[in-house]
């Protein structure tokens, strides 16, 4: 681990897995220098004006972290606590994701310290468009491609591209600026429910190899927002028996199985997960301990770790989050014979089909919902196959694998390139 003081437990993480595949590559002191830093990181103050006064100046961050094999893709999160170190590490990891994917893009992020829980659709369309006119020299479609994140949605991604059309005097962006748009400006259909679908390819494919059922698979979903919500339904319409789910309101379960479109109508008309009549209220630590075959962690970063993982009894933890399961939980994991699908690969699903998008917008083509999740599914199927195989071949774990053929990529592509810039 590098000696730098971190605060980031999302940085620290990333820098370790490097690190980590760096150390097995037996990569040279220059080749992990150019891979640590990142190429580029902006911190904005934005000073929209709003209804409150609880944001006199808001801070927002881009970050780019490589562009080797492609300009930066990344999405944008909006929350009160993301930092820019928060940022740095996940514009590494979508470098690594990226690779991994093999779609022609490097890794960026970019983060909106506010809360949008508590802003109202106008206010955030303010500080979203703050935001792109800040941020505006650092987006492009052969510099950095936004998309949506925590806290962000496909309005936002709607309200940047107009915000950049309408200052460039154009009807339309001249190329994809921005990926999860509406279908109606732009967007792809199946964009939204991408992530989370490619989560649950990954995991029949990962039952195959097994020797498991998926059909017959329980499985517990944490964070239900975009990626937990579409993955739980998308696993139930495949056969599986959800049998948990989790949000920050707290957590609702039952053995029998759980009816997802009743736990998103409850949400729809309470607002919160908590409290369903369906299943029992639980916390989100029984949840990662619950007795189930599949644990999908798809809130937020640093939620598996060395004080929780021991109690975990899935068999098969796949992460639809972004750095959800911390490095020394990682050891304690992989002691206990628990199959891990790691971050880069499992939650892939968006930024491939946010690259179908760009292909889509640059050559003003429209493709169908069917062809969308062929492609989706194909890709997510050979990558899992390709990283399977090389921790077989190599004997490591899936996340290592997942690493030494994201990296050494990166790696190629670098030298590739030249030495000079």
């Amino acid at each position: 681990m590098s000696n730098n003081i971190l605060t980031s437990r999302m940085l620290q993480t990333a820098r370790f897995n490097l690190e980590m595949a760096a150390a097995k590559l037996k990569l040279g002191k220059t080749s992990l220098i150019r891979l640590i830093e990142p190429k580029e990181k902006i911190e904005l103050t934005l000073h929209p004006k709003l209804s409150t006064t609880k944001y006199p100046g808001i801070k927002a961050y881009v970050v780019r972290h490589s562009d080797t094999l492609g300009p930066a893709k990344g999405g944008i999160r909006m929350s009160p606590g993301v930092t820019l170190q928060d940022v740095e590490g996940l514009a590494m990891e979508m470098t690594w994701k990226t690779s991994l994917i093999e779609v022609p893009f490097g890794g960026g992020k970019s983060g909106v310290c506010c809360d949008p829980a508590a802003l109202s659709a106008d206010d955030k369309e303010i500080i979203i468009r703050s935001y792109t006119r800040g941020a505006v020299r650092h987006i492009g479609p052969e510099i950095y491609v936004p998309a949506p994140d925590m806290g962000t949605n496909e309005a936002d991604m709607g309200h940047i591209r107009d915000c950049l059309a309408y200052s460039a005097g154009k009807s339309i962006t001249s190329g994809c600026y921005v990926t999860g748009k509406p279908v109606l400006l732009g967007g792809i259909v199946g964009r939204r429910e991408a992530t989370g679908k490619g989560v649950i390819y990954c995991l029949m494919r990962a039952c195959e190899r097994l020797g498991m059922k998926f059909s017959q698979a329980a499985i517990a979903v944490q964070g239900f927002g975009n990626v937990g919500s579409v993955a739980a339904q998308f696993a139930a319409e495949m056969g599986a028996k959800i049998i948990a789910v989790s949000d920050i309101s707290g957590g609702t379960m039952n053995r029998s199985g759980l009816d997802i479109g009743k736990v998103c109508e409850h949400i729809r008309k309470t607002g919160k997960l908590a409290g369903f009549a369906g299943g029992r209220d639980i916390t989100n630590a029984e949840l990662i301990a619950a007795d189930c075959d599949i644990l999908i962690p798809a809130a937020t970063q640093s939620q598996i770790t060395e004080a929780n993982c021991a109690e975990i009894k899935a068999k098969i933890i796949a992460e639809g989050a972004n750095g959800p399961t911390e490095p020394k939980a990682d050891d304690i994991l992989e002691q206990k014979n628990i199959f891990v699908i790691p971050d880069i690969l499992c939650n892939a699903g968006g930024v491939f089909v946010s690259y179908l998008e760009y292909t889509q917008e640059t050559q003003r083509e429209q493709m169908t919902i069917e062809e969308v999740n062929e492609r989706l599914n194909r890709r997510m199927c050979k990558k899992f196959d390709e990283v399977y195989e090389y921790s077989k071949t190599n004997k490591m774990t899936m996340r290592q694998a997942a690493m030494c053929i994201a990296v050494s990529r990166v790696v190629a592509a670098t030298d590739a390139r030249g030495a000079l810039p």
